[in-house]
């Protein structure tokens, strides 16, 4: 059987995430204070205290969904002998989740990672004025139908489709009054759900550009490694493994969309009937199960997940 592994963006985060991993297995702990030694603080004492509105803040959330992938990784590595390069045919990320398959895929190293996604959560949040930008989720739509949606709500300002998630979900992003002016324009031609999402900046739109710019001296300061196993990239949704093509991805996807939903496609149509969703939360293992017809998506973040893993792989 083909198998990706594949790692959550923001959306996924909760206070107490990767704790119980922390517990149970000292790889994981020491991936943690791993990652505090590289920050120059306790974000574990934040990601499992709380309190949830500090977790939430952008600088903190992305690198603590990092984080836990990275530990639930180095579990199944010590417990269950996973070895990327042998049994992976592709890895992926979602969003911010991007960082954690690089790292995973010995591409990035755990400190580089991290301190990229807080330079990435400072610079993605600082740049556009809090209360100018807006993110929302259109539901039973698709890429195209969203790009119409976002075209017709513009006039004059920017708001464009961000997250093609798959299974009839698309997020529009961009200046917050063209973001409501899309969600009632979609209201008004019957989609099933249109909702503002309770996020900070307005993601992957072109509002982002200072971001990206900050982005690209970040990642020019760090090495990239080709990576044991070729990711399918968010902005291409294609495989890359050069490490120049994967740091413009890395700076692209901050202002790009996010092309889920075509690579979830692409590793199925090349082979992939498992997906196992790596860190916490399981909105990708759903979304697998709705873009790939008969693929398996499968979430491993807790201890209890990482014994049934070991038992289904025998």
């Amino acid at each position: 059987m083909s198998v990706a592994y594949v790692f959550p963006g923001q959306g996924s985060q909760a206070v107490g995430m990767g704790q119980a991993l922390a517990e149970a297995f000292p790889v994981a702990r020491r991936l943690f204070d791993e990652v505090d030694e590289a920050l120059g603080d306790r974000l574990s004492a934040v990601m499992w205290e709380g309190p949830a509105d500090a977790l939430t803040l952008t600088e903190n959330t992305q690198p603590a969904l990092v984080a836990v992938s990275l530990a639930a990784m180095r579990v199944l590595e010590s417990e269950a002998g996973v070895d990327l390069g042998r049994d992976a045919k592709f890895v992926a990320g979602h969003s911010v989740g991007e960082y954690a398959a690089l790292a995973a895929a010995r591409s990035l190293t755990i400190a580089d990672a991290v301190r990229l996604v807080r330079i990435r959560g400072r610079a993605m949040q600082r740049a556009v004025p809090v209360g100018m930008g807006a993110m929302a989720a259109l539901l039973g739509v698709d890429f195209e139908q969203a790009a119409a949606i976002s075209a017709e709500a513009a006039q004059g300002e920017l708001v464009q489709a961000a997250n093609d998630n798959g299974g009839g979900q698309v997020v529009v992003s961009g200046h917050k009054a063209a973001v409501e002016r899309a969600v009632e324009i979609a209201k008004a031609k019957g989609v099933r759900r249109a909702m503002l999402l309770p996020v900070s900046a307005p993601f992957h739109s072109a509002l982002m550009q200072p971001a990206a710019e900050i982005m690209a001296v970040a990642l020019g300061e760090v090495t990239i490694k080709p990576p044991v196993v070729p990711l399918v990239a968010n902005v291409t949704a294609a495989p890359v493994t050069e490490p120049a093509q994967i740091m413009r991805g890395l700076v692209e996807q901050v202002t790009g969309t996010v092309r889920w939903r075509e690579s979830v496609a692409f590793m199925a149509a090349a082979g992939v009937s498992h997906f196992y969703e790596v860190g916490s939360g399981k909105i990708l293992s759903a979304l697998v199960k709705r873009i790939a017809d008969g693929a398996s998506g499968v979430s491993i973040g807790t201890p209890d997940d990482v014994a049934a893993y070991k038992t289904a792989r025998g």
